[in-house]
């Protein structure tokens, strides 16, 4: 009964080993599941992005920036490939060999503890043989005694005849031969016996006990290599996903900010000439006027003629600034300064004709004129608060 106990765990731990073999079959699997859905959704993302044939993105590909992108897609995708031979090592060097291995470990361990039981059912049948054996052989004993005293008991009585008493003697004499045949037959059945139990203990169970431990130990094995394996398949792919890597390092240290903006500079530069600088205008001419006619009669005189403003970009349009804004600046420098007051000299007509080829005086004339002249700043205050000045 105790060998059956050690049978009985055996089987359990061997039952033990095997699933958790199978449970490690079952994470590769889902391992593999996982790398390809990786790569995948590496393939789609990289697809994704790609640029669209016959489109505007073909164009934008001529920056070094775009390029260095582009190449990055297409080693992400070369990259999603070797997760996909991670997936499928795997598959063929641990998922399918460890399946067959646990096919071929179940039926070695069915047909040790096959073998186990047998031997442990042998040696049970050969104890009940010899138990009944053993019982056969009292039974025989206590029979021939029997006899053998009620022999004794009918010679002794003179009233028995002698047929009875010769008949008493042939009976013990019987009952003597048939426990002497169980007495031998006792004695074959414990040497044999005896010896079914020594090969049993010493030969039959330790082998297959040693059987069973070398089973249990390819196992553990196995799955040591498998757990190896599991390890060397990524690390066959290192250095390929490494050049992958190396070349979207290449792709960004060839981006050239220099060549990618002259492109833009190429691209977009419009061929216009810088406009010129714009002319200060001055709002204080009415009242240099109300001050001193003759005063703004010899500035006009002594003014310079200041240059137009257009030259060759007259008609052309400044990209950067707006169209109204440009227009009104490239029409100011033309016109006639506004009329004096009724209140100047007769010279100043109001209605007058104004000469459209007039220029206005330089802006130095203008500040030193109204520097000097100290009287009319008077009235100039008095502009400013309100009250009319005295002319």
């Amino acid at each position: 009964y105790l060998l059956q106990d050690q049978f009985d765990n055996l089987e359990k731990h061997t039952q033990w080993g095997i699933d958790v073999l199978e449970k490690y079959i079952k994470f590769v699997k889902e391992r593999t599941e996982i790398e390809v859905s990786y790569a995948k959704q590496l393939r789609s993302l990289s697809k994704k992005y790609q640029p669209k044939k016959n489109s505007k993105e073909e164009e934008e590909y001529r920056y070094t920036s775009t390029r260095a992108f582009l190449a990055t897609l297409n080693e992400m995708n070369d990259y999603a490939g070797q997760h996909e031979v991670i997936s499928e090592n795997m598959t063929s060097l641990i998922t399918a060999e460890l399946s067959r291995y646990v096919q071929e470990l179940k039926q070695e361990r069915k047909s040790h503890f096959h073998d186990g039981r047998k031997a442990q059912q042998h040696i049970e049948t050969c104890w009940k043989q010899l138990e009944s054996s053993k019982r056969r052989f009292e039974r025989d004993c206590k029979e021939a005694d029997r006899a053998q005293q009620y022999f004794e008991k009918m010679d002794a009585d003179i009233n028995v005849t002698k047929a009875d008493v010769e008949k008493a003697r042939q009976q013990a004499q019987l009952r003597h031969q048939m426990a002497e045949d169980s007495k031998a037959e006792y004695s074959s059945t414990l040497q044999k016996f005896n010896s079914e139990q020594h090969d049993h203990y010493y030969t039959h169970i330790p082998t297959i006990f040693q059987k069973i431990q070398e089973m249990e130990e390819r196992r553990i094995v196995r799955i040591g290599e498998s757990m190896r394996t599991f390890a060397e398949v990524d690390r066959q792919v290192i250095p390929i996903i490494g050049k992958c890597l190396d070349e979207i390092t290449k792709a960004a240290e060839s981006v050239d900010h220099k060549n990618d903006s002259q492109l833009v500079i190429e691209a977009f530069k419009s061929g216009f000439e810088p406009p010129g600088d714009v002319d200060f205008e001055d709002f204080t001419q009415p009242m240099k006027r109300a001050v001193s006619e003759s005063s703004l009669s010899n500035s006009r005189g002594e003014g310079k003629s200041e240059p137009k403003f257009g030259g060759k970009s007259k008609g052309k349009l400044w990209p950067f600034i707006k169209k109204n804004k440009l227009m009104s600046l490239l029409t100011s420098p033309h016109q006639p300064p506004p009329p004096p007051p009724a209140s100047a000299s007769p010279s100043a007509v109001p209605n007058g004709p104004q000469s459209p080829k007039q220029q206005k005086e330089p802006l130095s004339h203008r500040f030193n004129e109204f520097m000097t002249s100290k009287p009319k700043i008077h009235c100039f205050r008095s502009l400013k608060r309100g009250v009319s000045s005295p002319l």
